[in-house]
This record gives C-alpha cells, sequence and structure tokens, in this order.
C-alpha cells in the first residue's frame, strides 16, 4: 500500500479545498457542530475545572484578541485553550466513532481565536473548520484501534493536526507552508489515557491543548519554521509512533482517498446524554427496556451489559467525581433505570452519593461480547443489557448504534433541545435563542462576546 507523499497530499488539499465553495448539505452540517459546540462550552464554563484552567490561562496568556467563554477577552491562545477544554468539559460534545475522537473541541476554538484575531469572514471560518475536521476524522480514523490500544487520546492527537491545517487556511499557507505547518504540529501531537484509572481533569484539557498548539504550530510555519514534510508518513512520523505499521495498523487510503469529495465529518454523531459516547448503546437499551417493561427498579435482580472491548474498560464502579461516574457503565446504567434518563444534572454530588444507585450499580456485570467487539468502530457500537427481575424474568435489548449516530440521527429539532437544556440554566431563554439562532445563520463572530457577556453578568450559575 502506497503510503508515500501522503503529508504533501493532505496539504495539497488543504489549498486546493479553498478554491471551492462548501457543498450546501456540508455546510449545514458544519453549523450543527457549531451550535453543539458551543452549548457544551457554554455549560461547563461555570464548572470548577474551567475555573481553574482560567486562572492558568490569565496568568500565562494575557491578551483580548479572543473571547474565551464565561471569563471575557483573553489572547488567542488563552482563548483556544479555555474553549477547547470546555468543549470537551462535561463529555456533551459531538464525535466520530471510526477515530474515536472529537473533532468540535480541538478544532473550533483554534479556528474562532485566530479568526476573531484576523477578523475573518465568515464563510473563510466555516471553511478553515470543515478542512480542519475532515483530516482531524480521518486521521483519527486512518489508526484507531491501533493508537488507542497503544494508550494515546485520539482527540488530542489528531486534534493538533486538524487544528493546524485549519488555521492554515485563516493564514493563507501555500501547500509548502501547511506541511510546515502539519510537521510541526507532529511533535506537538501527544494525550495519555492514563487519565481513566484516576478519571484525572487532564482529559478535560486535551482539546484546548491541541487548539492552542495548532495554532502555534500554523504560526510557526508563517513565520518560516520549518517542519518534516513527511510527518504523517515517515518512518519516525506520527503514524509510525503512534500506530505502528502502514497497511496493518494504520491505512493511507483512510486519509487520502475521496479527500473533498466524500465529507467524513457528515457521518459525525450527537451526544444525547453527557457522558462518555462508549456507554450510549448500554444507556439507549436500558431505556428501550424501561418504556417497553415499566421496569421497578426495586425488581432488579442483576443487569448484564455486553458490549466492545474499550467499552468494556468503563466498568468501574466507583462515583467519587463527576468524570469518573460520566466514564462508568454501572454508574449510567443506573441512572437510567432510576431516571428513565441521563441528564447533566444526574452527575452532582447528591446523585453520585445516592445509596439507590449505588445498590444499582453493585448489580451490573460488564463482559465481553464478540459480535460487538467484531462490529466497532466500523460498524457501530454495539451493546446489549439484559435486565434479570427477582421473579426470574429477563429482559433484554440490542443496540447496534446509539442514538445521534450518522445510522441513527439526531434530528435539527431535537439538536436544539439539547442546546436549551444545556445552556437555558446558564445563558436563560433569550441566550439560548440567540445562539441557535447564531450558529445556524452563522454570518461572523460577534456573536460570541454576547454570549460571553450573558454568562458573566448572569446570577451565579452552578455547574452540573
Amino acid at each position: 500500500m502506497d503510503q508515500t507523499r501522503l503529508t504533501l497530499d493532505v496539504a495539497e488539499w488543504v489549498v486546493d479545498q479553498q478554491k471551492r465553495r462548501l457543498p450546501e448539505h456540508v455546510d449545514h452540517h458544519v453549523r450543527r457542530m457549531i451550535l453543539d459546540h458551543l452549548a457544551g462550552v457554554v455549560a461547563s464554563s461555570v464548572g470548577p475545572v474551567a475555573a481553574t484552567v482560567n486562572a492558568h490561562v490569565q496568568r500565562t496568556y494575557p491578551g483580548a484578541s479572543a473571547t474565551a467563554i464565561g471569563f471575557g477577552r483573553s489572547s488567542t491562545l488563552g482563548a483556544a485553550v479555555l474553549n477547547g477544554m470546555n468543549g470537551h468539559g462535561i463529555e456533551a460534545d459531538e464525535g466520530y466513532t471510526p477515530g474515536s475522537m472529537h473533532p468540535t473541541s480541538a478544532i473550533l476554538p483554534a479556528v474562532f481565536a485566530v479568526a476573531q484575531e484576523r477578523e475573518a469572514p465568515a464563510d473563510r471560518v466555516l471553511l478553515a473548520a470543515a478542512i480542519g475536521m475532515e483530516l482531524s476524522c480521518r486521521i483519527a480514523a486512518a489508526g484507531h484501534p491501533a493508537t488507542r490500544n497503544n494508550h494515546f487520546h485520539n482527540t488530542a492527537i489528531a486534534g493538533v493536526l486538524g487544528a493546524a491545517a485549519a488555521v492554515s487556511v485563516l493564514l493563507e499557507l501555500d501547500v509548502n507552508g501547511v506541511a510546515n505547518a502539519l510537521g510541526i504540529a507532529g511533535s506537538h501531537a501527544g494525550g495519555l489515557f492514563e487519565f481513566l484509572g484516576q478519571s484525572a481533569e487532564i482529559k478535560r484539557v486535551h482539546p484546548g491543548k491541541a487548539a492552542r498548539d495548532g495554532i502555534v504550530s500554523a504560526d510557526l510555519a508563517l513565520a518560516g519554521l520549518t517542519g518534516p514534510t513527511t510527518v504523517l508518513e515517515g518512518t519516525d512520523g506520527y503514524f509510525a509512533a503512534f500506530a505502528g505499521s502502514p497497511g496493518t495498523d494504520w491505512f493511507p487510503s483512510t486519509v487520502r482517498d475521496g479527500l473533498g469529495e466524500k465529507w467524513v465529518i457528515l457521518q459525525t454523531y450527537v451526544k444525547p446524554y453527557p457522558c462518555c459516547r462508549h456507554l450510549h448503546g448500554a444507556i439507549d437499551a436500558v431505556l428501550a427496556l424501561g418504556r417497553q417493561h415499566g421496569i421497578n427498579p426495586d425488581e432488579v435482580e442483576s443487569v448484564e451489559i455486553g458490549t466492545f472491548t474499550i467499552a468494556t474498560r468503563h466498568a468501574g464502579k466507583k462515583a467519587d467525581n463527576t468524570l469518573q461516574a460520566q466514564l462508568s457503565l454501572p454508574f449510567t446504567v443506573a441512572v437510567a433505570l432510576l431516571r428513565g434518563n441521563v441528564t447533566l444534572t444526574d452527575f452532582d454530588e447528591a446523585t453520585r452519593a445516592n445509596p439507590a444507585v449505588h445498590a444499582l450499580m453493585d448489580k451490573v456485570s460488564v463482559y465481553l461480547d464478540e459480535a460487538a467487539d467484531n462490529a466497532y468502530p466500523k460498524n457501530g457500537r454495539p451493546a446489549e443489557v439484559t435486565i434479570q427481575l427477582k421473579d426470574g424474568t429477563r429482559l433484554t435489548h440490542r443496540v447496534e448504534y446509539p442514538y445521534g449516530e450518522p445510522a441513527n440521527p439526531m434530528t435539527d429539532a431535537d439538536l436544539e433541545g439539547k442546546v436549551q437544556a444545556l445552556t437555558e440554566p446558564v445563558i436563560g431563554i433569550a441566550g439560548a435563542k440567540r445562539l441557535i439562532e447564531a450558529a445556524w445563520g452563522f454570518s461572523g463572530l460577534d456573536f460570541l462576546d454576547d454570549i460571553d457577556s450573558a454568562i458573566t453578568s448572569a446570577p451565579a450559575a452552578v455547574s452540573g
């Protein structure tokens, strides 16, 4: 399989794509992604991790060229760090299943910050965003699951390359400049999954780091710094480091084939529940069984969840903090059984300490389902849930594609409902309406300051 010139082929596409308008359906989908992203940023901005990262930004990145939503004006890099972190801060951001990554939280903060600094026109912003997210999804998918099995977080490692490409569009770099920006970004790529065992909050910062470093990479290329223009395919390059051997662990065709013709970002999903996407199939199954059978949680004897390998790693039964709960199949399934839904408020301290939740968590077991493992990531995120009641009744439901996947899509109306649920507690009904209208009718980034003002002028909001 020919992987030569992959980086230069990508750079040529980045430059060539700028000569063409986005197809209407791609343009619409990018606006969907912007809306979903900003809802998560708003909801996360009032949380404690946001305050911690803002303290760092205030010390390290002074300036006023871009909007750090919820924290006023900041420098370009500071806004990218904060907005990227908050995009991923409550586990509500969309994603791309074949690459197991979240493109919006790594790409859009970089694009918005640089676009504000340079006063870029709206069509250029949308184009840069589309190019960066498309590339990051393709790079992530080309190496997944090898990259994940090698302990790397795809959102961070692929996201920085997508962010560098997107910012290169705003900086109007030529093919050589884009290739150098990608080469520089390869040296910034990083993000370890060790956070999983301790639910360490650094996970939330990974997209912000990718956004920041993508800006740095493109700006250094603009200044004349060189990077390896074989960074993707080289023997010591990105895929060699993070995945392994071409044709076995990573596939050049996934990056290259159909660039500009087949837009893979159209296959991104939207999350209905603010928790790890690997948990959603099981949640959907439990909710379906609840609707069909009116299950009394007190009558549950056991809950068995069969799913794919990566999802089975989320079988922890501790919920000492929010992130731990958002990464736990037993916790989220227990909440779904008790409350008939899983919302942001269900991860608060009172719910995490609820004896009824913990009693149900103790009844949950997770096992590897071979059919599910064979299907993921190319053919869904399957989960099969069997609930056994104390009278011996066994109820089973299987989900191949969780709600929000391209094969089981969320409508625009339901997306607006999600946005309202996340943002109205922070910016009110009028603020949520303004956000929705601004994303659909995207004509520039002035509305970011309006949203920021709505957050900072509101009575103290409490994070869920």
